[in-house]
């Protein structure tokens, strides 16, 4: 199987490409409203709030986007996510252009695009496993994760350099027309059936609904709790979103207070962990066979945290960045496997819920984003950033040394 080899079904290329969208603008977003929180109020803990806004909805939508996932059309559930997306960029550029922004705008601009996230993230990577099927969702997720990482390095560089020459004004035009074309190009993703489950299709009803809900998610709790595999990559999972992934809106506050750099290479800075997670998931992607998933996963969270600890310690910019490009680099084992590892030992009728049950534990970084900022003005963000790496090693490899699954070889349950 040849590195690109996904990309020879078309489907895969237009999701693909819907794909890119979201994670370019996403990252666009995180970057430029950090940036603009920080440069109006000097705070870390208000800059930390666009973490919490940003991922809050994952708390509390995340699961309901599994259910419906395994129930509902997979293709029109992200189109009506992309719609909403494309509905927010529009009106805070509008905001913006007519100088009508307040700080309270932020953080509603941060949350929308965060509810339609909360809301597809499980259609997405299940839409994946149908158009691919079980023999090529390694090669297929991998190069979602190239994808997703290339935003990681172009959604920052980009972002920067726009504040840096046209302002916040500029940025939010140019990641406006990126979300605009990802949600065309989802409309021409063919899928042959509804996705619907037939036998639920019949009387349907909110009541019926919600009542049905309850009973699928307890169903996926079980589930989850008697397959250790899929049970380490929830804890794994919930532990990285609580104590690493809250760094990312605290790197231009690092760029502000240790480094005394400018927005643009605050973006630069924040590319170099996207470059990291770049060749890490390309490398994953090039493999023609592989059977220990979970060890790239597992060890890939230690490496990431490792590359954090070190981060919070240097005041020197180039050394920051080769730290970013080490976490990073951990961060692809992490990010790839952890969606390949529940989709490959989950039965077909599961996944959207199992993949529902990621997305809950990544909805512990908004919670680490607050946690995050709190710490920041008690100790600096340095020493905030130093803590959550040392408790996050702790945790991560405690739970891998406990759940000996994690290290087992993975069997697909297709």
């Amino acid at each position: 199987m040849s590195t690109f080899s996904a990309f020879t079904n078309q489907n895969f290329r237009f999701c693909w490409a819907s794909n890119i969208s979201l994670y370019i603008s996403r990252w666009m977003q995180m970057t430029t409203l950090s940036w603009f929180v920080f440069d109006q109020t000097e705070s870390a803990f208000m800059v930390s709030l666009i973490g919490f806004f940003g991922l809050a909805p994952l708390m509390f939508f995340g699961l309901f986007g599994g259910v419906i996932a395994d129930f509902f059309n997979k293709k029109i559930l992200i189109i009506i996510s992309q719609i909403i997306t494309f509905s927010g960029a529009l009106v805070m550029t509008f905001l913006l252009l007519f100088d009508l922004l307040q700080l309270w705008h932020v953080y509603v601009a941060i949350f929308i695009p965060g509810v339609s996230w909360a809301l597809d993230m499980p259609s997405r990577r299940a839409l994946v496993m149908d158009i691919l099927g079980s023999d090529r969702i390694t090669n297929g997720i991998s190069l979602d994760a190239v994808g997703m990482h290339t935003s990681k390095m172009i959604g920052p560089a980009t972002a920067g350099a726009l504040i840096a020459f046209t302002g916040v004004i500029g940025t939010y035009i140019f990641m406006t027309v990126i979300i605009f074309i990802g949600t065309v190009s989802i409309f021409k993703v063919d899928m042959n059936h509804d996705g619907f489950d037939q036998k639920n299709k019949n009387n349907f009803s909110i009541l019926s609904g919600i009542k049905f809900f309850f009973i699928e998610l307890g169903d996926a709790f079980k589930y989850a709790l008697n397959n250790q595999t899929i049970l380490a990559v929830l804890v794994i999972t919930f532990f990285m979103n609580l104590l690493l992934f809250p760094y990312m809106q605290m790197v231009s506050v690092i760029s502000r207070e240790v480094l005394s750099v400018g927005p643009l290479l605050m973006g630069i800075l924040m590319a170099s962990d996207g470059f990291g997670a770049l060749i890490g998931s390309t490398a994953l992607a090039s493999k023609s066979k592989m059977e220990f998933h979970g060890r790239y996963y597992l060890y890939g969270s230690i490496l990431s945290l490792s590359g954090l600890l070190l981060f919070g310690i240097s005041d020197i910019y180039f050394i920051s960045m080769i730290l970013l490009f080490a976490l990073g680099l951990g961060t692809s084992g992490f990010g790839t496997m952890q969606s390949v590892i529940v989709l490959l030992v989950s039965k077909k009728e599961f996944r959207g819920r199992c993949m529902g049950l990621v997305t809950l534990c990544i909805g512990a970084a908004p919670i680490g984003s607050i946690i995050l900022g709190l710490s920041s003005e008690m100790f600096s963000t340095s020493n905030a950033l130093v803590i959550n790496s040392v408790f996050g090693l702790i945790l991560v490899i405690i739970s891998g040394y406990k759940m000996t699954a994690i290290r087992s070889k993975i069997v697909s349950d297709s």
